[in-house]
């Protein structure tokens, strides 16, 4: 059975987005993390992905570089006017000041936005879509690609 990730992962994609940290080859994807300090690889063929984030390498889910790897790659639709809210943020600081509780990190940036009204609501609606359809996707994490 595939585990999936916390909810937070998908927000942390969306930065990726916003902030054009992803370099994208044939069957492999370069991300930088939000602070610029880490890059991680993403690589796939057929259903089978890997990435050397923490999340996806040691906990077996889909971290944020596989979310969105699978965003630009058309694998998940999504709504791309929403990403652009998600601009320089520093993922990596937000939760290291919420001791890790990612849900609370996620409350602070939602609180900001709807402080420049901004539809946090339309913006959970579309992470709630964008989860159900990871459910959905058939796919392996793996440890490494047999080329």
């Amino acid at each position: 059975m595939k585990k999936m990730p916390p909810i937070a992962k998908i927000y942390e994609a969306f930065s990726v987005l916003a902030d054009e940290r992803i370099k994208l080859e044939e069957n492999k994807a370069i991300i930088t993390s939000s602070n610029y300090e880490k890059q991680y690889t993403v690589i796939w063929n057929e259903n089978e992905i890997t990435s050397n984030d923490n999340a996806t390498f040691w906990q077996g889910y889909p971290g944020y570089p596989i979310i969105a790897v699978w965003l630009v790659n058309n694998k998940i639709t999504y709504d791309k006017d929403i990403t652009k809210n998600f601009k320089n943020i520093n993922w990596h600081d937000i939760n290291k000041q919420n001791k890790r509780d990612y849900q609370k990190g996620i409350e602070d940036i939602l609180n900001t936005l709807a402080e420049k009204n901004i539809d946090t609501e339309k913006i959970e609606e579309e992470v709630d879509q964008i989860y159900q359809s990871i459910e959905n996707l058939d796919f392996k994490i793996v440890r490494k690609i047999n080329n």
